[in-house]
Protein backbone atom coordinates (compact mmCIF):
# COMPACT_ATOMS: atom_id res chain seq x y z
CA UNK A 1 0.00 0.00 0.00
CA UNK A 2 3.01 2.33 0.29
CA UNK A 3 2.96 3.30 -3.43
CA UNK A 4 -0.72 4.26 -3.06
CA UNK A 5 0.02 6.41 -0.01
CA UNK A 6 2.89 8.01 -1.93
CA UNK A 7 0.52 8.70 -4.81
CA UNK A 8 -1.95 10.39 -2.46
CA UNK A 9 0.82 12.62 -1.11
CA UNK A 10 1.83 13.59 -4.66
CA UNK A 11 -1.78 14.29 -5.70
CA UNK A 12 -2.44 16.41 -2.62
CA UNK A 13 0.81 18.33 -3.07
CA UNK A 14 0.04 19.14 -6.70
CA UNK A 15 -3.52 20.29 -6.09
CA UNK A 16 -2.56 22.31 -3.00
CA UNK A 17 0.09 24.12 -5.02
CA UNK A 18 -2.51 24.92 -7.69
CA UNK A 19 -5.31 25.88 -5.28
CA UNK A 20 -4.72 26.77 -1.64
CA UNK A 21 -8.28 25.72 -0.76
CA UNK A 22 -7.69 22.04 -1.50
CA UNK A 23 -6.21 21.09 1.88
CA UNK A 24 -8.45 23.42 3.85
CA UNK A 25 -10.36 21.74 6.65
CA UNK A 26 -13.66 22.61 4.95
CA UNK A 27 -12.72 20.84 1.73
CA UNK A 28 -11.31 17.81 3.57
CA UNK A 29 -14.54 17.45 5.54
CA UNK A 30 -16.46 17.48 2.26
CA UNK A 31 -13.98 14.94 0.91
CA UNK A 32 -14.65 12.54 3.79
CA UNK A 33 -18.38 12.82 3.10
CA UNK A 34 -18.21 12.37 -0.66
CA UNK A 35 -15.87 9.36 -0.67
CA UNK A 36 -18.09 7.14 1.49
CA UNK A 37 -20.81 5.92 -0.94
CA UNK A 38 -18.35 4.91 -3.68
CA UNK A 39 -15.96 3.61 -1.02
CA UNK A 40 -18.57 1.19 0.29
CA UNK A 41 -19.17 -0.01 -3.28
CA UNK A 42 -15.42 -0.44 -3.74
CA UNK A 43 -15.27 -2.51 -0.56
CA UNK A 44 -17.75 -4.90 -2.13
CA UNK A 45 -15.78 -5.00 -5.37
CA UNK A 46 -12.71 -6.05 -3.34
CA UNK A 47 -14.63 -9.16 -2.21
CA UNK A 48 -15.39 -10.13 -5.81
CA UNK A 49 -11.86 -9.43 -7.07
CA UNK A 50 -10.27 -11.48 -4.29
CA UNK A 51 -11.87 -14.64 -5.70
CA UNK A 52 -10.84 -13.76 -9.24
CA UNK A 53 -14.28 -12.56 -10.34
CA UNK A 54 -15.73 -9.17 -11.27
CA UNK A 55 -19.01 -7.38 -10.63
CA UNK A 56 -19.90 -4.75 -13.23
CA UNK A 57 -23.34 -4.09 -11.79
CA UNK A 58 -22.53 -2.54 -8.42
CA UNK A 59 -23.71 0.85 -9.65
CA UNK A 60 -27.05 -0.49 -10.87
CA UNK A 61 -27.54 -2.48 -7.66
CA UNK A 62 -26.87 0.67 -5.64
CA UNK A 63 -29.44 2.54 -7.74
CA UNK A 64 -32.05 -0.17 -7.19
CA UNK A 65 -31.44 -0.16 -3.44
CA UNK A 66 -31.75 3.63 -3.33
CA UNK A 67 -35.05 3.41 -5.22
CA UNK A 68 -36.36 0.66 -2.92
CA UNK A 69 -35.46 2.74 0.14
CA UNK A 70 -37.20 5.86 -1.20
CA UNK A 71 -40.32 4.02 -2.38
CA UNK A 72 -40.82 2.24 0.95
CA UNK A 73 -40.08 5.31 3.08
CA UNK A 74 -41.91 7.95 1.04
CA UNK A 75 -44.55 6.29 -1.11
CA UNK A 76 -45.57 3.57 1.33
CA UNK A 77 -44.73 5.62 4.45
CA UNK A 78 -43.01 2.75 6.23
CA UNK A 79 -40.19 2.96 8.77
CA UNK A 80 -36.65 3.77 7.76
CA UNK A 81 -35.34 0.50 9.18
CA UNK A 82 -37.76 -1.55 7.11
CA UNK A 83 -36.69 0.33 3.98
CA UNK A 84 -32.99 -0.19 4.69
CA UNK A 85 -33.41 -3.88 5.51
CA UNK A 86 -35.47 -4.44 2.36
CA UNK A 87 -32.85 -2.72 0.20
CA UNK A 88 -29.94 -4.68 1.69
CA UNK A 89 -31.93 -7.92 1.45
CA UNK A 90 -32.54 -7.19 -2.24
CA UNK A 91 -28.80 -6.73 -2.68
CA UNK A 92 -28.10 -10.07 -0.98
CA UNK A 93 -30.65 -11.77 -3.23
CA UNK A 94 -29.03 -10.30 -6.33
CA UNK A 95 -25.61 -11.53 -5.23
CA UNK A 96 -26.99 -15.00 -4.53
CA UNK A 97 -28.54 -15.05 -8.01
CA UNK A 98 -25.19 -14.16 -9.58
CA UNK A 99 -23.52 -16.96 -7.67
CA UNK A 100 -26.08 -19.52 -8.80
CA UNK A 101 -25.77 -18.53 -12.46
CA UNK A 102 -21.97 -18.67 -12.25
CA UNK A 103 -21.86 -22.00 -10.42
CA UNK A 104 -24.71 -23.92 -12.04
CA UNK A 105 -24.80 -22.52 -15.57
CA UNK A 106 -21.15 -21.60 -15.94
CA UNK A 107 -21.72 -18.12 -17.36
CA UNK A 108 -18.64 -15.95 -16.68
CA UNK A 109 -19.15 -13.32 -14.00
CA UNK A 110 -18.26 -10.60 -16.51
CA UNK A 111 -21.29 -11.51 -18.62
CA UNK A 112 -23.60 -12.23 -15.68
CA UNK A 113 -22.98 -8.89 -14.02
CA UNK A 114 -23.00 -7.01 -17.32
CA UNK A 115 -26.50 -8.36 -17.84
CA UNK A 116 -27.30 -7.34 -14.28
CA UNK A 117 -26.05 -3.83 -14.96
CA UNK A 118 -28.64 -3.40 -17.71
CA UNK A 119 -31.45 -5.36 -16.06
CA UNK A 120 -31.31 -3.66 -12.69
CA UNK A 121 -31.03 -0.24 -14.27
CA UNK A 122 -34.39 -1.11 -15.84
CA UNK A 123 -35.73 -2.21 -12.45
CA UNK A 124 -34.60 1.09 -10.96
CA UNK A 125 -36.45 3.08 -13.63
CA UNK A 126 -39.53 0.88 -13.16
CA UNK A 127 -39.54 1.47 -9.41
CA UNK A 128 -39.37 5.23 -9.89
CA UNK A 129 -42.06 4.97 -12.60
CA UNK A 130 -41.15 8.01 -14.62
CA UNK A 131 -40.38 10.24 -11.66
CA UNK A 132 -37.11 12.10 -11.90
CA UNK A 133 -36.57 11.78 -8.17
CA UNK A 134 -38.17 10.82 -4.87
CA UNK A 135 -37.04 13.17 -2.13
CA UNK A 136 -36.23 11.71 1.27
CA UNK A 137 -37.50 13.64 4.30
CA UNK A 138 -34.87 16.10 5.47
CA UNK A 139 -35.66 15.31 9.09
CA UNK A 140 -35.12 11.57 8.60
CA UNK A 141 -32.27 9.81 10.35
CA UNK A 142 -30.70 8.76 7.04
CA UNK A 143 -30.40 12.31 5.73
CA UNK A 144 -29.14 13.67 9.04
CA UNK A 145 -26.58 10.87 9.22
CA UNK A 146 -25.28 11.61 5.72
CA UNK A 147 -25.32 15.40 5.94
CA UNK A 148 -25.46 16.80 9.45
CA UNK A 149 -24.17 14.43 12.11
CA UNK A 150 -20.61 14.88 13.34
CA UNK A 151 -18.65 13.19 16.09
CA UNK A 152 -18.24 15.35 19.21
CA UNK A 153 -14.67 16.60 19.53
CA UNK A 154 -13.91 14.69 22.73
CA UNK A 155 -15.25 11.47 21.24
CA UNK A 156 -13.24 11.95 18.04
CA UNK A 157 -10.03 12.23 20.05
CA UNK A 158 -11.06 9.18 22.08
CA UNK A 159 -11.64 7.17 18.91
CA UNK A 160 -8.20 8.21 17.63
CA UNK A 161 -6.54 6.98 20.82
CA UNK A 162 -8.58 3.77 20.73
CA UNK A 163 -7.58 3.14 17.11
CA UNK A 164 -3.88 3.52 17.91
CA UNK A 165 -4.28 1.30 20.97
CA UNK A 166 -6.09 -1.32 18.94
CA UNK A 167 -3.33 -1.26 16.33
CA UNK A 168 -0.70 -1.77 19.03
CA UNK A 169 -2.63 -4.60 20.70
CA UNK A 170 -3.27 -6.37 17.39
CA UNK A 171 0.38 -6.09 16.39
CA UNK A 172 1.56 -7.37 19.77
CA UNK A 173 -0.77 -10.40 19.63
CA UNK A 174 0.33 -11.18 16.10
CA UNK A 175 4.00 -10.85 17.00
CA UNK A 176 3.57 -13.12 20.01
CA UNK A 177 1.77 -15.72 17.88
CA UNK A 178 4.60 -15.68 15.34
CA UNK A 179 7.23 -15.98 18.07
CA UNK A 180 5.41 -18.96 19.60
CA UNK A 181 5.43 -20.58 16.15
CA UNK A 182 9.17 -20.01 15.77
CA UNK A 183 8.77 -17.31 13.10
CA UNK A 184 10.31 -13.88 12.86
CA UNK A 185 8.24 -11.08 14.36
CA UNK A 186 8.30 -7.34 14.91
CA UNK A 187 9.94 -6.07 18.08
CA UNK A 188 7.92 -4.28 20.74
CA UNK A 189 9.93 -1.09 20.14
CA UNK A 190 9.02 -1.09 16.45
CA UNK A 191 5.35 -1.68 17.26
CA UNK A 192 5.38 1.16 19.79
CA UNK A 193 6.95 3.51 17.25
CA UNK A 194 4.35 2.61 14.63
CA UNK A 195 1.50 3.07 17.11
CA UNK A 196 2.92 6.43 18.19
CA UNK A 197 3.17 7.63 14.58
CA UNK A 198 -0.39 6.47 13.91
CA UNK A 199 -1.66 8.20 17.04
CA UNK A 200 0.09 11.43 16.12
CA UNK A 201 -1.35 11.36 12.60
CA UNK A 202 -4.88 10.63 13.81
CA UNK A 203 -4.81 13.32 16.49
CA UNK A 204 -3.56 15.90 13.98
CA UNK A 205 -6.26 14.87 11.50
CA UNK A 206 -9.00 15.15 14.13
CA UNK A 207 -7.68 18.52 15.28
CA UNK A 208 -7.57 19.85 11.72
CA UNK A 209 -11.06 18.62 10.79
CA UNK A 210 -12.47 20.04 14.02
CA UNK A 211 -11.41 23.50 12.89
CA UNK A 212 -14.63 23.54 10.87
CA UNK A 213 -17.39 20.94 11.21
CA UNK A 214 -15.37 17.99 12.48
CA UNK A 215 -15.34 14.27 11.75
CA UNK A 216 -18.50 12.99 10.06
CA UNK A 217 -20.26 9.98 11.55
CA UNK A 218 -20.72 8.62 8.04
CA UNK A 219 -16.95 8.56 7.53
CA UNK A 220 -16.46 6.86 10.90
CA UNK A 221 -19.02 4.27 9.82
CA UNK A 222 -17.09 3.63 6.60
CA UNK A 223 -13.78 3.24 8.43
CA UNK A 224 -15.43 0.86 10.92
CA UNK A 225 -16.80 -1.15 7.98
CA UNK A 226 -13.30 -1.37 6.51
CA UNK A 227 -11.88 -2.56 9.83
CA UNK A 228 -14.58 -5.22 10.21
CA UNK A 229 -13.98 -6.42 6.66
CA UNK A 230 -10.23 -6.48 7.28
CA UNK A 231 -10.79 -8.68 10.33
CA UNK A 232 -13.03 -11.03 8.34
CA UNK A 233 -10.48 -11.31 5.53
CA UNK A 234 -7.39 -11.76 7.69
CA UNK A 235 -8.60 -13.48 10.86
CA UNK A 236 -11.32 -15.89 9.82
CA UNK A 237 -11.44 -19.18 7.94
CA UNK A 238 -13.85 -17.66 5.45
CA UNK A 239 -11.44 -14.82 4.66
CA UNK A 240 -8.58 -17.22 4.09
CA UNK A 241 -10.86 -19.21 1.78
CA UNK A 242 -11.45 -16.10 -0.33
CA UNK A 243 -7.71 -15.63 -0.84
CA UNK A 244 -7.17 -19.33 -1.50
CA UNK A 245 -9.90 -19.57 -4.13
CA UNK A 246 -8.68 -16.40 -5.82
CA UNK A 247 -5.13 -17.74 -5.86
CA UNK A 248 -5.97 -21.18 -7.26
CA UNK A 249 -9.55 -22.42 -7.39
CA UNK A 250 -8.67 -26.00 -8.33
CA UNK A 251 -6.09 -26.37 -5.56
CA UNK A 252 -8.63 -24.94 -3.12
CA UNK A 253 -11.24 -27.48 -4.22
CA UNK A 254 -8.79 -30.32 -3.72
CA UNK A 255 -7.95 -28.96 -0.28
CA UNK A 256 -11.60 -29.33 0.72
CA UNK A 257 -12.79 -25.75 0.31
CA UNK A 258 -16.34 -25.29 -0.99
CA UNK A 259 -15.35 -23.19 -3.99
CA UNK A 260 -18.93 -22.69 -5.21
CA UNK A 261 -19.99 -21.52 -1.77
CA UNK A 262 -17.10 -19.09 -1.62
CA UNK A 263 -18.02 -17.63 -5.01
CA UNK A 264 -21.64 -17.19 -3.93
CA UNK A 265 -20.66 -15.62 -0.61
CA UNK A 266 -18.32 -13.18 -2.34
CA UNK A 267 -21.08 -12.03 -4.69
CA UNK A 268 -23.58 -11.75 -1.84
CA UNK A 269 -21.17 -9.57 0.12
CA UNK A 270 -20.41 -7.48 -2.96
CA UNK A 271 -24.07 -6.82 -3.79
CA UNK A 272 -25.04 -6.23 -0.15
CA UNK A 273 -22.32 -3.57 0.16
CA UNK A 274 -23.41 -2.10 -3.18
CA UNK A 275 -26.95 -1.81 -1.79
CA UNK A 276 -25.63 -0.14 1.35
CA UNK A 277 -23.59 2.27 -0.76
CA UNK A 278 -26.71 3.16 -2.75
CA UNK A 279 -28.61 3.92 0.45
CA UNK A 280 -25.79 6.21 1.61
CA UNK A 281 -25.65 7.92 -1.80
CA UNK A 282 -29.40 8.62 -1.69
CA UNK A 283 -29.08 9.85 1.89
CA UNK A 284 -26.23 12.16 0.92
CA UNK A 285 -28.38 13.76 -1.80
CA UNK A 286 -31.62 13.45 0.23
CA UNK A 287 -33.18 11.85 -2.86
CA UNK A 288 -33.22 8.74 -5.01
CA UNK A 289 -33.33 9.62 -8.69
CA UNK A 290 -32.94 7.99 -12.08
CA UNK A 291 -29.23 8.79 -12.21
CA UNK A 292 -28.35 7.23 -8.84
CA UNK A 293 -25.68 4.59 -9.45
CA UNK A 294 -25.31 5.47 -13.13
CA UNK A 295 -22.60 7.38 -14.96
CA UNK A 296 -19.10 6.66 -13.71
CA UNK A 297 -20.11 5.07 -10.39
CA UNK A 298 -19.38 1.53 -11.61
CA UNK A 299 -16.00 2.42 -13.03
CA UNK A 300 -15.00 4.50 -10.01
CA UNK A 301 -15.85 1.67 -7.60
CA UNK A 302 -13.84 -0.88 -9.58
CA UNK A 303 -11.01 1.56 -10.20
CA UNK A 304 -10.83 2.41 -6.48
CA UNK A 305 -10.45 -1.25 -5.53
CA UNK A 306 -7.71 -1.81 -8.13
CA UNK A 307 -5.86 1.45 -7.50
CA UNK A 308 -5.89 0.66 -3.79
CA UNK A 309 -3.93 -2.54 -4.44
CA UNK A 310 -6.44 -5.33 -5.10
CA UNK A 311 -5.29 -7.60 -7.91
CA UNK A 312 -7.52 -8.15 -10.93
CA UNK A 313 -6.08 -11.67 -11.10
CA UNK A 314 -7.47 -12.66 -7.70
CA UNK A 315 -5.94 -13.75 -4.43
CA UNK A 316 -4.30 -10.44 -3.47
CA UNK A 317 -5.71 -7.32 -1.87
CA UNK A 318 -7.16 -6.01 1.37
CA UNK A 319 -10.10 -4.07 2.74
CA UNK A 320 -7.88 -1.00 3.04
CA UNK A 321 -7.60 -1.00 -0.76
CA UNK A 322 -11.13 0.42 -0.94
CA UNK A 323 -10.31 3.20 1.52
CA UNK A 324 -7.06 4.24 -0.17
CA UNK A 325 -8.35 3.81 -3.71
CA UNK A 326 -11.48 5.89 -3.24
CA UNK A 327 -9.37 8.55 -1.49
CA UNK A 328 -7.22 8.78 -4.65
CA UNK A 329 -10.22 9.03 -6.97
CA UNK A 330 -12.16 11.49 -4.82
CA UNK A 331 -9.05 13.64 -4.32
CA UNK A 332 -8.63 13.90 -8.09
CA UNK A 333 -12.30 14.79 -8.51
CA UNK A 334 -12.24 17.37 -5.72
CA UNK A 335 -9.01 18.96 -6.93
CA UNK A 336 -10.21 19.32 -10.52
CA UNK A 337 -13.52 20.75 -9.32
CA UNK A 338 -11.71 23.42 -7.32
CA UNK A 339 -9.63 24.23 -10.41
CA UNK A 340 -12.89 24.65 -12.35
CA UNK A 341 -11.91 22.02 -14.90
CA UNK A 342 -14.52 19.82 -16.55
CA UNK A 343 -14.93 16.08 -16.03
CA UNK A 344 -12.96 15.17 -19.15
CA UNK A 345 -9.71 15.74 -17.25
CA UNK A 346 -10.93 13.66 -14.33
CA UNK A 347 -11.68 10.70 -16.62
CA UNK A 348 -8.30 10.95 -18.33
CA UNK A 349 -6.32 11.25 -15.09
CA UNK A 350 -8.27 8.48 -13.34
CA UNK A 351 -7.82 6.23 -16.37
CA UNK A 352 -4.08 6.86 -16.41
CA UNK A 353 -3.79 6.11 -12.67
CA UNK A 354 -5.83 2.92 -13.12
CA UNK A 355 -3.63 1.79 -16.02
CA UNK A 356 -0.50 2.39 -13.96
CA UNK A 357 -1.94 0.43 -11.02
CA UNK A 358 -2.89 -2.56 -13.18
CA UNK A 359 0.47 -2.42 -14.96
CA UNK A 360 2.34 -2.52 -11.66
CA UNK A 361 0.18 -5.42 -10.51
CA UNK A 362 0.90 -7.34 -13.71
CA UNK A 363 4.65 -6.76 -13.42
CA UNK A 364 4.63 -7.82 -9.77
CA UNK A 365 2.62 -10.93 -10.63
CA UNK A 366 5.10 -11.98 -13.33
CA UNK A 367 7.95 -11.37 -10.92
CA UNK A 368 6.35 -13.58 -8.27
CA UNK A 369 5.79 -16.34 -10.82
CA UNK A 370 9.38 -16.11 -12.04
CA UNK A 371 10.60 -16.57 -8.47
CA UNK A 372 8.17 -19.40 -7.73
CA UNK A 373 5.96 -17.40 -5.36
CA UNK A 374 2.71 -17.61 -7.32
Amino acid sequence: MLPVVGGIVVIWTIFQSLNQTFLSSTNLVNLTFDMVPVGVLALGVVCALLVGQIDLSVGSVSGVSAAITAVIMVKHEQSMWLAVLAAVAAGCLIGWLYGQILNRVGVPSFVVTLGGLLAFLGVQLWLLRGQNAINLPYDSTLVKFAQLWFVPAWMAYTLAVAAAGGFLANGWVRARTRRDAGLSSSSLQWLLMQALLLLTGLLLAVFYLNRTRGVAWMFVFFVALVLVMNYVLTRTKFGRSLYAVGGNAEASRRAGINVRGVYTSAFVMCSALAALGGILAASRLAAANQSTGTGDVNLNAIAAAVIGGTSLFGGRGSAFAALLGVLVIQSISSGLTLLNLDSSYRFMITGAVLLIAVGLDSVARRSRQAHGRG
